[in-house]
């Protein structure tokens, strides 16, 4: 009897541990992605697919100037999204890197 109990012990702490491990990488894997939406100037704003889209096409620039383009055009592509949903954003992008601040725009 007392060797089932110990079983059942064991099963139930490999059960919760293996949980712990599974929850954890959950929240790394999320708190990734909010890194990498960070890394897209205006991400907020946009869905799932376009930040997958842009991804794609800075990976396949082949040069800075390319990327630079890319960039120019997405920011003003951003700022008419901001203004036609009552947000301010600056006339150019900020460094490369940058983003619009955790989702948050000024009201006008």
């Amino acid at each position: 009897m007392k060797r089932k109990l110990a079983i059942f012990v064991a099963l139930v702490c490999s059960l919760l541990l293996t949980s712990s491990f599974a929850l954890a990488a959950n929240q790394a894997n999320e708190q990734e992605r909010i890194q990498e939406q960070e890394h897209i100037y205006g991400s907020q704003m946009m869905t799932e697919q376009e930040r997958n889209e842009y991804r794609a096409k800075m990976q396949a620039a082949k040069t800075n100037e390319e990327r630079e383009q890319i960039r120019m055009e997405h920011h003003e592509r951003m700022r008419e999204r901001a203004k036609s949903q009552g947000l301010s954003m600056p006339d150019t992008p900020p460094p490369r890197g940058g983003s619009m601040g955790g989702g948050k725009g000024k009201h006008k």
